[in-house]
């Protein structure tokens, strides 16, 4: 008999690629990862892993196991959902995964609507890339992720994952107010400073082709992660961006909206596992967002 706590070692050793990325996900030691998947050997009567380096191969026998590991822990996923939606009382913990910007503009209202109509769910939050957030939710470190697809940018398409769309969202210019005769079209921001998101962010790819097939090649010289430091040096007249609507905070940006000429939009979307998505507290959250979702991007 198979130990499904040792295939679903295998299976995060598929997902994760080395022992150790398994034991820091997991909260083991490496040791211990080692022991039970030598164990999990034993067990098939197969040769599971083959040294390669420095790495462990799955041979093709442990990729077969994985794929069943997958299916059983689908099931056993949703048999959990199914019980709980007996219970009258919606709770339990949902780990959420959001980017910058959509945690600023949606999570407070969600936050609200859920400590009123489920007071019995606890909301673990936490921010990643979006692309890499995905695949964290799919490998079930999330149960539900918010994010971000770019115009041309398509992003991973993952087994076994549901999406639901929640808003498309306009993506325009941003400059200094004080620029606003100077400024009509994009081409006219060619001479001032950017900023731009870091390298790899779909973002800045995006933005950086849009400026190249106007014609130029952007003056970064400022990078950053935080959407809203790129509103407070545009703010002060330091730079120009192209940035999303739904940019959250406190206040609407003091700037000056430039339309381009496409009228561009990101597509802003949450998944989550099919095996996840029949769990009540789960299904209570997505629609806690979904409510505050349209109402997040700026006019």
């Amino acid at each position: 008999m198979l130990d499904l706590h040792r295939l679903r070692l295998l299976r995060e050793l598929a997902i994760r690629g080395t022992i150790t990325e398994v034991a820091t996900a997991l909260n083991f030691a490496p040791s211990t990862v080692s022991a039970q998947l030598s164990r999990l050997e034993q067990e098939a009567g197969r040769t599971l892993l083959v040294s390669s380096g420095r790495k462990v191969m799955l041979t093709t026998a442990a990729l077969g196991l994985v794929e069943h590991t997958n299916d059983m822990l689908a099931i056993m996923e949703e048999a959990t959902a199914q019980l709980v939606d007996a219970d009258s009382i919606v709770a339990g913990t949902v780990r959420l995964s959001m980017f910058q910007t959509s945690a600023l503009a949606v999570l407070p209202g969600t936050l609200r609507l859920l400590a009123t109509s489920h007071p019995g769910i606890r909301l673990e939050v936490a921010q990643r890339e979006p692309e890499q957030a995905l695949h964290d939710t799919w490998a079930g470190d999330f149960d539900i992720v918010v994010a971000e697809q770019y115009p041309g940018h398509a992003v991973p398409q993952l087994p076994d994952m549901l999406t639901t769309p929640l808003v498309n969202d306009p993506l325009r210019l941003a400059i200094p107010a004080n620029l606003a005769h100077d400024v009509k079209q994009l081409t006219d921001a060619a001479g001032f400073p950017w900023i731009m998101e870091p390298t790899p962010a779909a973002s800045r790819h995006w933005a950086l082709q849009q400026c190249r097939v106007a014609g130029f090649e952007p003056d970064i010289r400022y990078s950053s992660a935080d959407l809203q430091a790129h509103v407070q040096l545009i703010e002060a007249g330091q730079a120009v961006a192209i940035l999303p609507g739904m940019l959250g905070g406190y206040r609407p940006p003091q700037v000056t909206w430039v339309q381009l000429d496409t009228a561009p939009q990101r597509h802003i979307f949450l998944a989550m596992r099919r095996a996840s998505a029949g769990h009540p507290a789960v299904a209570a959250v997505a629609s806690a967002i979904q409510r505050h979702a349209q109402d997040a991007t700026q006019s």
